[in-house]
Parts: C-alpha cells; structure tokens; sequence
C-alpha cells in the first residue's frame, strides 16, 4: 500500500504548479495518504489561481477571489474491491503561502469518476477507469469506455464512445483529452449538437451552479440521449435574409430580414477547445436535423472566437455551401462577426436591389455598421445604381445614394429612431432626391400598453391604390394607438382604434388651396390634420384538417413545419373620420369579409399543395381629403391570391387587387419559391409598383433524441467530375 506521496509526483506537480505563479518561497505541505474499503479516491490541489483560469468556483461575493481552488477528484468503483493499490486523498497548498498556514475559506470544484473497474499505476501516476466510465463535473458528464487520468500533470483521456454532455451542448467523438487546470482539450472524429445561444457559457467550463458542499447537479447521460428516437421536430423560425428593391413607400411591406438560428449539428476530423474558443478540422455544419442534411457549410478548418456575452468571431479556411447533398457554392467571405443580438442580416458582400422609381432600376448597395452598442446602433448603406450606370453614365451625380439608420434605446418603454435616404449626389437637388425621419417611440402602461409616436418626417412616399404614389413633403406630429381589445368575453370580436394630430405639407389637385396659399409652383399645400379610426374584427375556423407526423418523408418533406389544412372566414368593419384646417373633412366606413385557407400536406411531389385568399373589401364615402395622399378613391376592391405546389419544392403564386368600379389593377405580386425544410429561396417580382427581390430562409430547430450521422462512409460525393473522399 501507498504510505507517501512518491517523489516525482511531487516533483512533477512542484514544476506544473510554478508555471502558475510568478513567486515561489516556501514547500507545499504534504498530508498522508488515507484509505478506505469505498475505493474512493480523492486530489486535493490549493492554488491562487491567476484571472485568466476558468477554474469553476464557488465564492460568496464577500469572499476574496485570490483564496485558494481546491481541486476535488474522486474515482468510484461499481467493483465491491478495489484493483491495485489505489492513493486515497492527496493534498496540496499553495507554493506561496507558509507550511503552517490555515486556510479560512476554498473554493471547491468537485470532478468524479464511476466506472466498472478501476486501478491506479503507482510508477506512472496513472489512474485507470474502464466499464461504462461516468465522469461529472461542474454542469458536465463525460460518458467513455475508457478513461486514464495522469495525476503528474492532471490530464483526462477519454476512449470509445466518448460523449460530453455540458448545458445545453453534446459533443461525441473517439478519443477526449481535458486538461484539468488549463481547462482545454481535444476531440478525434468529432460530432454533436450546437446550442448557440449558450455555447459561450456551457463550454467555458466554469460553472456558477455548484452547491455548497462543492457537488454540481448533472445533466442526463449522453448515451440515454442518443439512444431515443428523433422525434418532436419543429421550427419555432429562423434567418431571413432580404436582397431586392424596395417599393420606396412606407406603408407597403417589405419582406422580412434578420432572425436567429440557435440549434446546429456538426461533424469534424479534430476538435480543440479552449476558455476563448475552439478550432475545428475538416468541419461540416448544418441546421438540419435529418440526414443526409438538405444545407450544410463545409471548411477545412474554423476557428471561433468569444468576444463579448452575444458575440463571436469565426474564420474559416475553404469554406462553401453544399445544398442537397450536390450543389457547391464557393463563399467569398472567410471571416465573420456572428452577432446574436436580434438585428437585420446579410451574409453577403453587397446586396443587390431592384428600384424603378426612383433609382433607375438595379442597384447594388454594402452596408456598415458606424456604431454598435447594446443602446445605439447606427447604420450606413452607400449604393450605386446600376442599370441607371449601364444605360446613360454621363451624369455621374445621379449614380450614387445612400441611406443610413439610426436606434436608440432611451429607457426601457422609450426608443428613438432616425432614417436618411440621398438618391442622387447631386446636392442641387437634394429637395426632391432626400428622404429624412425622426420618430420617439413610448409605450404607456404596463399590461396591453398604448403606444405614442412622436415624428417629423421629410418627403415621405406613401402608395394609395388608384392615386398610385404620392409624397408627403413633411410631416410633424403625434399618433397614439390602443392594443387590441377583446369585446366581451366570448364573442371572439377585437377593437382597435387610433388617434392622430399633425401639419402636413402634400400634393393637392385643389387649386382654390393651391392659390390661396400662393404655392402654384410646387403643387403642395400645408394644413393640420385630425384624425380619428377604429376597427373591428373577428375571425371563424370553418374547418381543420390533421398534419402528417414530423418526420423527414412526411410532414418535413418540403417545410419546416407540417403543414395543417384549414379554412378560415373572417370580417371586419373601419370607420376613419379626418379634419383638417381648410375646413374639409372626409369620413368612411369599410367593411371587409374574405376567405383564406390551404389544402394539402406539401409532402407528395405533384400538386400537393394549394393555399388561397379571397376578400371582398366595400366602402362608404363622406366628404374628400384635400390631400391625395389620404384620399379615399377606391371603394370597391377584389383581393385575390393563389399560390400552388408545381413539382416537388417548387411553388408559384400571385396575389392581385383589383378596383371593381375602374377594373384596374393596383397591385399585382408573382412568387416563385424553391422550398425545402431547412432552407428555401423565394423570388418576387410587382411590375405595378416595380419592384422585385430574392428572400432566402435558413430554418431553426427543435427536437429530441438522438440524431444520425451526416451520411454513410460509403457514400462519396460526386461534384464537377471529382470523387470527393472526405468532407
């Protein structure tokens, strides 16, 4: 039996320990081992550990962090008897502190070891657990045929099986190497699953959740995890990204950019991890939680950086996109800031847009951020018009614009936002090519809170059906609107209403206004305005049909989510009353009533899917705005859209509103979306009020149990005529 510590782990530890400190005066105290018939051993190391360790701890906030770490390691036999002549407790003190000094306080970190069987080489220093090992520690467990661990220089090898469970992050490869004090490693034929939003503090392997008596609340073993079927697949959303032109007025849409994906499965060659990062060899990614995955982003190596709570730098070597397993796309881009604060996003180097109106046709733009702060962000956008270039360059000041924004968080209910548009160069002009606008955001009340917007805004494009567009050259004012308020208990009805003051300078064709204010050169006219609406609406399931299972060949065939059938009917009444300072008024009464429904899983390959929308929309007139910009001119309006599965994730669509009383169209979109479960990309074009675009999703998601490999060993890719044999 072992009655000392043997000198060269003495030795050994003596010259680790000195690579922490920058003094060494006195000898560590040695305490006797102790044995016990439990098997159970134990390392004591007491250090002052340096701020760059991320040894976890547990302190009280009035404790000193330069108290000493203690290191407890512990080895559990399921064996009644212990094999080979196992050390008990092994103790160590600080180098820089005198033999007889008493510790008042530690701080503990428990690391514990469960296996079959154990035994410990006593020349080596080598402790050997084999047979189901279990090791916890903080909020991780490591699960491995075989785990050796060095007690010279604290270094676990993990073997067969290997799988780390730590917060929300699984890691499973061949063989695990963990340096206990440095807190890093390595992983050989990596694989695993990626939770983003807390990889920061799940792989920093320091730990703020230890007990008092130093023992950590373990997370379910990896194998359990594994072993269970896929199942509860679902997308709670995802990444859009937006590349197109934008009609230009404010109050039309303009599809979505920004999102998060949280959730990634990788495989890699060689994993190394550390307190900042990790680097990844011969790495795949992907969002897709079947396989072979439909998107994944491939690299020789990556390497990612923590920077801040919420932001990560990633760099990457040969790095594209495989899209079904077959389509490679190079990217350009071998560095990147991921960001998972909410923001807009766009992953390429410019992005090109579509603007007849009022840039010439195609543009291309590259946006920067000026400042970017968790309460002010500022962005600004150059852009070079493109088709305008193409077509007649001789006027080099209409080329170029830019547009810039501005978000300031003031206080928790309180934001202020600001946007600029310039579309020409050409100061001389700048009173019909600037866009500028300020508005104060608050929110009053606590449950269901009103919202007041505070705004001054300079040439403001609006689109008013028939009228087409017309700008609002300023506007100064306030609006307050109300949440949405049930009407009684159980009569499904919600009211919404508003309420406005503002001067605005528009466009009138009313020339009795035009000369009394002596503006017949501009066309425009100033008045205040009062305005007053509100709605009611309410909806009716008339019929819901079943979803297919979440499954890969099933109800994700071709979506994120199964698609349920369903038909819904519902209406609506908006009354808006407006006065302004010419003594004018103009009220009207709208009611609407439309169908809109989908039928169809999208899971079969031919014409498995038809959504639809009808609404019939009528009004009511009294008296006519002054201005053309409110002006209530079309009464009578059809709503129709249709969209329809074509083959495969093919869908095409179109949705048009038609003026009953003129037949004209005013507005008219076509969609032509390529949709697949993990990603789709969907592009738009509206030759009425010209503009077009390519949305692009990146889906996100949710599941259970364990996932399969990215794909067979037998399997080798084929692209461009080359046998791609790894990944």
């Amino acid at each position: 039996m072992l009655h000392s510590l043997p000198p060269s782990l003495l030795q050994n530890f003596t010259s680790t320990s000195r690579s922490f400190y920058s003094t060494s005066t006195s000898q560590p105290e040695i305490l006797p081992p102790k044995f016990s018939a439990k098997n159970t051993s134990k390392l004591y190391l007491a250090d002052s550990t340096p701020a760059s360790s991320n040894l976890s701890q547990k302190i009280d906030d009035s404790m000193s962090t330069s108290l000493p770490i203690e290191n407890d390691l512990e080895f559990k036999s399921r064996s009644p008897t212990p094999t080979g002549s196992t050390p008990t407790t092994l103790k160590f003190r600080s180098l820089n502190q005198p033999v007889t000094a008493k510790v008042p306080a530690i701080r503990v970190r428990v690391l514990e070891v469960i296996s079959d069987r154990q035994e410990y080489d006593e020349i080596r220093q080598v402790m050997t657990a084999e047979g189901h090992v279990i090791v916890k520690f903080d909020r991780g467990l490591l699960d491995a045929d075989r785990v050796q661990v060095n007690l010279n220089n604290l270094i676990a090898v993990g073997e067969g099986n290997v799988a780390l469970t730590r917060g929300n992050q699984v890691l499973r490869g061949q063989n695990f190497t963990y340096n206990l004090i440095q807190d890093s490693g390595d992983l050989t034929n990596g694989s695993g699953e990626i939770y983003l939003p807390t990889t920061q503090t799940d792989f920093a392997f320091s730990a703020d959740d230890i007990t008092a008596s130093g023992v950590p609340s373990y997370p379910l073993s990896d194998r359990i995890r594994a072993s269970q079927p896929l199942s509860g697949v679902s997308s709670p959303g995802g990444i859009q990204f937006y590349a197109g032109g934008k009609s230009g007025a404010s109050n039309i849409p303009t599809p979505k950019s920004g999102g998060t994906v949280k959730r990634l499965r990788f495989v890699a060659k060689h994993i190394y991890f550390y307190p900042q990062g990790w680097t990844a060899y011969n790495v795949q990614i992907t969002n897709d939680p079947f396989s072979p995955p439909e998107l994944e982003l491939r690299a020789s190596q990556a390497t990612l950086t923590h920077l801040a709570p919420l932001i990560d730098r990633i760099a990457t070597q040969n790095q594209r996109i495989v899209l079904d397993q077959n389509t490679v796309l190079p990217i350009p881009i071998d560095h990147e800031t991921i960001d998972r604060r909410p923001k807009q996003v766009n992953p390429t180097i410019v992005s090109i847009g579509y603007d007849a109106n009022q840039r010439g046709g195609i543009y291309i733009q590259r946006g920067f951020k000026i400042v970017e702060t968790d309460k002010i962000n500022w962005s600004f956008t150059p852009q070079f018009f493109l088709q305008r270039a193409i077509q007649d360059s001789s006027d080099t000041d209409a080329l170029y614009g830019f547009k810039t924004r501005l978000n300031t968080i003031l206080g928790p209910k309180t934001t202020l936002t600001g946007s600029g548009e310039l579309t020409s160069s050409d100061l001389t002009q700048i009173d019909s090519n600037l866009k500028a606008s300020i508005r104060l955001h608050q929110l009053i009340g606590d449950t269901k809170p009103y919202t007041l917007n505070l705004e001054y805004s300079y040439r403001n494009l609006l689109y008013n059906g028939s009228l087409g567009y017309q700008t609002v050259q300023s506007n100064l004012g306030g609006v307050i609107i109300s949440p949405s308020i049930p009407v009684g208990k159980k009569t499904g009805i919600s009211l919404n209403y508003q309420a406005s003051a503002q001067y605005i300078n528009a466009n009138t064709d009313r020339q009795d206004l035009i000369a009394a204010q002596g503006s017949s050169n501009t066309g425009r006219i100033s008045l205040g305005r009062f305005q007053t609406s509100a709605s009611l609406s309410r909806g009716f399931s008339l019929w819901k049909g079943k979803p297919l299972p979440s499954t890969q060949y099933e109800g994700l065939h071709y979506t994120p989510n199964p698609v349920v059938p369903y038909l819904n009917a519902f209406t609506s009444i908006v009354g808006t009353s407006s006065y302004y300072t010419s003594g004018d008024s103009q009220s009207t009464l709208t009611g609407n009533i439309g169908l809109i429904g989908q039928i169809g899983h999208f899971s079969r390959p031919f014409l498995d899917y038809t959504a639809f929308s009808l609404i019939y929309s009528q009004g009511l007139n009294a008296g006519l705005s002054p201005f053309l910009f409110d002006r209530s001119v079309d009464n009578r309006v059809l709503n129709l859209g249709i969209t329809q599965q074509l083959y495969g994730p093919f869908r095409f669509g179109f949705q048009t509103a038609v003026n009953l009383d003129t037949g004209k169209q005013t507005s008219t979109d076509y969609v032509l979306e390529y949709s697949r479960r993990s990603y789709s990309i969907i592009l738009r074009y509206n030759p009425i009020l010209e503009f077009g675009g390519l949305s692009i999703r990146i889906s996100d998601f949710n599941w259970t149990g364990g996932t399969d490999p990215f794909s067979d060993d037998s399997f080798k890719p084929v692209i461009g005529g080359v046998i791609h044999e790894g990944n």
